[in-house]
């Protein structure tokens, strides 16, 4: 058993992150509608340097020690996936909802798999493509089911769909630039993790000064929002980034992004668990999508 799983900690990270997101997005869905997303970003970014300068501290690697070209590869993973990609990706949400939102990132693992064969040599074998396939249509269909579609999901369409297509090629890059940065260094997950995120987190105020009639702040006076962002923050970016950085580290970016896209099969058990109901469709779409799963662990 802890064979099997140093063999595939990669792909057992990503699922683990997709996870841990599936969880917090229903949060954010709600949460998103009274803080705006830049602001939302900013916040749960810092309360997650803030977690991971603890860890680190408490490990005794405050200052962990990073090669240069890993360091800038970081650096800009942040700032592509981090600042644009999850700023993008709450707008998103906004616009399309949940549903539709995760549909248009289920462009994100084959863009990440292709900008990592063609950038990073890396090789995917047949199966593995077709499990990668399996898994996106899979995914695809759990959300394109339309029994549980509500009208305000219809809503911004057009702009919604832009910010989608943007957070998408973000991310990708962004994962191709960490599984760059980490695959051959001694850098480790959560120093990675520590970079990209003061990275894409320091990006944040210089968008604010160049679009500043675009950036809406509310302040945030209640206590008990207080606690569930930072509650949030934990789950979402403190320990989904670190499991998604274990998992670029030792497993290919495009199986790691995959993986990870897998969010909707989770929440389709909290959603029936609530009395929401579940088409056919979905049903299958989880089938395929697990059955995807399992050629990529055979």
């Amino acid at each position: 058993m802890l064979e099997l799983i140093a063999t595939f900690r990669g792909e057992l990270a990503a699922l683990s992150a997709a996870f841990v997101w599936a969880m917090s997005s229903v949060v954010y869905s709600r949460v998103g509608q009274r803080i705006p997303p830049l602001q939302l970003n900013l916040i749960k970014g810092g309360f997650a340097i803030a977690m991971i300068l603890v860890t680190l501290g408490l490990r005794g690697t405050f200052f962990p020690e990073i090669p240069t070209l890993s360091l800038l590869l970081l650096a800009l993973s942040g700032i592509l996936g981090i600042g644009l990609g999850d700023t993008a990706f709450f707008n998103t949400l906004n616009r399309l909802g949940a549903r539709r939102t995760l549909l248009v990132q289920t462009l994100a693992p084959p863009l990440t798999a292709l900008l990592a064969v063609t950038f990073l040599d890396e090789v995917l074998t047949k199966t593995a493509v077709f499990g990668i396939s399996l898994i996106l249509f899979g995914v695809a269909w759990v959300i394109s089911d339309r029994v549980s579609e509500t009208p305000a999901e219809t809503q911004n369409l057009w702009q919604g769909t832009m910010w989608g297509v943007v957070s998408a090629l973000s991310q990708a890059g962004g994962a191709v630039l960490s599984r760059a940065a980490l695959a051959e260094t001694p850098a480790t997950p959560l120093s990675g993790a520590l970079v990209r995120l003061v990275a894409g987190v320091a990006v944040l105020p210089l968008w604010m000064v160049w679009m500043p009639g675009a950036v809406k702040w509310k302040p945030v006076r209640s206590p008990r929002m207080w606690g569930i962002l930072a509650v949030a923050a934990f789950f979402s970016t403190y320990l989904a980034i670190w499991l998604q950085q274990t998992s670029l580290k030792f497993a290919p970016a495009g199986v790691s992004q995959t993986l990870g896209a897998t969010s909707p099969l989770f929440v389709l058990p909290v959603a029936a668990w609530t009395g929401e109901k579940i088409g056919l469709r979905a049903v299958l779409g989880a089938i395929a999508a697990v059955a995807g799963v399992g050629l990529l662990f055979s």
